[in-house]
């Protein structure tokens, strides 16, 4: 019977120090590496990172709060343009992190996730490959209504703004990195776009490119749902 008591009184005691470390604001625990605390787009990576993303994609609301740390966007009333077509969560952006972005409506998700491939996949690997960071996202839209090319009747996900394409970069000095015109560029612009390409991978559920078809030839696909598909 003590035995029991002892092992209850333990696993008690691990319990309410899980819970502690967890919820206290004086926990020892770093903020990126809790589950419980909220999503901080300039945080470093962890594995908890994906389920704090996932937990505020979930929320419309935490949504906008926390794409208000790296994004500069307004709200905007919910586009309801058809049973298959509009945009629920729905924004104006023109930036995130360090990136101006000729102003985009795209629905929340979509947005944050670009935020988070902007902080943690393109702003370094312009660094590594380039010398330099980055100052502008070129898009080639989010929202269209449309089914995908070559059906009739499967829906795009642009159709609900949960895609956007991005057709390349302008760097700190100006330059213009394209996916056109650099795919197949100096070594440099290759490795850059071929690692901003899979860093995309990281945040976004499925993402298209040169390597997928000549569709994409101009622009990376970037889709917050899918089957995991990256080339």
């Amino acid at each position: 019977m003590l035995s029991i008591l002892g092992a209850i009184a333990v696993f008690s005691a691990v319990a309410f120090g899980v819970y502690w470390a967890f919820t206290d604001p004086r926990s020892p625990v770093p903020r990126e590496w809790n589950p419980l605390r909220e999503l901080v787009v300039s945080d470093p990576v962890t594995p908890v990172t994906h389920f704090k993303l996932r937990r505020v994609v979930d929320d419309p609301k935490l949504c906008l709060t926390v794409l208000a740390q790296a994004g500069r966007f307004q709200e905007m009333t919910p586009l309801v343009a058809s049973a298959r077509c509009g945009i629920a969560n729905r924004v104006d952006l023109t930036g995130v992190g360090a990136s101006r972005l000729q102003a985009v409506e795209t629905e929340c998700e979509t947005a944050l996730r670009l935020a988070m491939w902007e902080q943690h996949g393109i702003q370094p690997a312009a660094q590594a490959h380039l010398g330099q960071g980055v100052t502008g996202l070129r898009h080639i839209g989010s929202y269209n209504c449309r089914p995908i090319r070559g059906s009739n009747t499967r829906m795009s996900k642009h159709a609900t703004a949960a895609a956007i394409d991005i057709g390349g970069v302008v760097l700190a000095d100006g330059t213009r990195i394209e996916l056109l015109a650099d795919w197949n560029g100096t070594p440099q612009e290759q490795s850059f776009l071929r690692d901003i390409r899979d860093a995309g991978c990281e945040w976004f559920s499925t993402v298209l490119g040169p390597d997928y078809n000549a569709l994409h030839a101009d622009h990376f696909h970037l889709q917050n749902r899918g089957w995991g598909t990256c080339r």
